[in-house]
């Protein structure tokens, strides 16, 4: 998805020759992990889906798939570059920080690494709660970035420094852009804040060797990220020892910690 800093600027720009190859490791990654999340009761034939940020729209095709001709799927992005409306899944350029929701009866809203980004998450994750339809679920995702990430096996103690130095600058980085490094830990408190039932949270990291799809991320974000990792006086020796250090297959880290969020509008309250 394409993703705002808090001054207007694109963090993770969808237009970008890097977006396309970021959004295919994250698909390969997590989209089996939110289809399981996502199934019944959340997830049902006939359903109307909102799937915000959409993104390379991979989820999008995902849940247009599962509910069915009868159901209805709206994917949006404030950059929606890469989504195609097709059969029952429609497409529109939305802005969830100042436009109106595009409906208020969604049997299912799904937001995937995207309200981390946004300085207005809280006030965003309540109109998203408000836009469900009584028995709706709001399905929130989000990477926890609080804990280093942990390299497993390197080549040696300087390659897995050099590994965490990169780390924390990008962490660094994403905190200048208004990214909350430690949401994920919050959103359940928040769910239950705006009134949603049955809220439940589960958590998801794995080992990701060198030159696999998943360690392709770091290497590509570091990619995203490079003008702001120099000024913060990373070197460009630095940054390819850091990107060959990722296609080693002798290398392996854990991934970043994915959490998972969902909760739903009671059938007859109001949510707050």
């Amino acid at each position: 998805m394409a993703t705002l800093t808090s001054d207007g600027a694109y963090t993770f720009d969808n237009g970008t020759p890097d977006a396309v190859p970021q959004m295919r490791a994250l698909e390969s990654f997590l989209d089996p992990i939110t289809m399981r999340r996502l199934a019944r009761p959340v997830l049902r034939l006939g359903s109307t889906c909102w799937e915000v940020g959409a993104g390379g729209g991979s989820m999008a095709r995902r849940i247009a798939r599962a509910v069915g001709e009868n159901g209805r799927v709206l994917a949006t992005d404030i950059d929606p570059t890469h989504l195609v409306a097709q059969g029952n899944l429609d497409v529109r350029r939305h802005d969830v920080r100042a436009d109106p929701p595009p409906g208020d009866a969604f049997d299912l809203i799904h937001a995937r690494l995207v309200l981390l980004h946004l300085p207005e998450r809280r006030r965003v994750l309540r109109t998203l709660a408000r836009a469900l339809a009584p028995g709706g679920w709001l399905v929130v995702e989000e990477f926890d970035c609080t804990t280093p990430v942990r390299v497993l096996n390197a080549p040696s103690d300087d390659a897995a420094k050099l590994f965490a130095q990169v780390m924390d600058a990008m962490m660094g980085v994403l905190q200048d852009h208004g990214a909350d490094l430690g949401w994920a830990q919050d959103v359940h408190t928040e769910m239950a804040l705006a009134g949603l039932t049955d809220v439940d949270t589960i958590t998801h990291s794995q080992s990701w060797a060198g030159r696999s799809t998943g360690a392709s991320l770091y290497e590509t974000n570091s990619r995203q990220l490079a003008p702001d990792l120099l000024a913060a006086g990373l070197s460009p020796q630095q940054l390819d020892a850091f990107r060959r250090l990722v296609r080693d297959p002798g290398f392996a880290v854990m991934s970043y910690h994915f959490v998972s969020t969902l909760g739903r509008r009671p059938d007859q309250a109001h949510t707050p």
